[in-house]
């Protein structure tokens, strides 16, 4: 091997692109290969996404059913298990706030919280939450806690 029989790798040159639309003697011109009228053959032209050239596209053929609330509040769960698990490790000790939930890692930083009665609570602890459900406000208050809903 030699300077004088050098090639570049296979496939790292590329053939010149294709100039199109340059007049009739390059032999790609008129038309510039796209055909006659249509929408394919004219700029701009991009297909619609689910586009089945002009048959009813499927995501339109189906039924639909249900119902999305528009007006739905959506909670993050916490149970009454993972607080203990927390007040078990010393992470928290008389009262647990939304700061608290966060720092923990039981919710995000924008996620409303509603605890839930899963599990036992085995000491008072005041626990501040924007929804709570019926059954861990009887745990929490049998305990001698108090559960306040923002």
């Amino acid at each position: 091997m030699n300077l004088s029989n050098l090639k570049p790798g296979q496939g790292s040159i590329h053939s010149s692109k294709k100039r199109l639309g340059r007049g009739q003697g390059s032999g790609k011109g008129g038309t510039a290969t796209k055909g006659h009228k249509g929408a394919k053959s004219r700029s701009g032209y991009s297909k619609k996404l689910g586009f089945e050239g002009g048959q009813m596209p499927l995501q339109r053929r189906i039924p639909k059913f249900g119902f999305k609330n528009i007006n739905r509040v959506e909670y993050q769960p916490v149970n009454l298990d993972a607080i203990q698990s927390l007040i078990e490790n010393k992470k928290i000790n008389e009262s647990i706030d939304i700061q608290s939930f966060i720092d923990n890692g039981l919710v995000s930083k924008n996620d409303l919280i509603k605890v839930l009665g899963d599990g036992e609570i085995k000491s008072a602890i005041k626990i501040t939450a924007h929804k709570f459900s019926k059954s861990a406000i009887a745990k929490i208050e049998k305990n001698g806690g108090e559960a306040i809903t923002i």
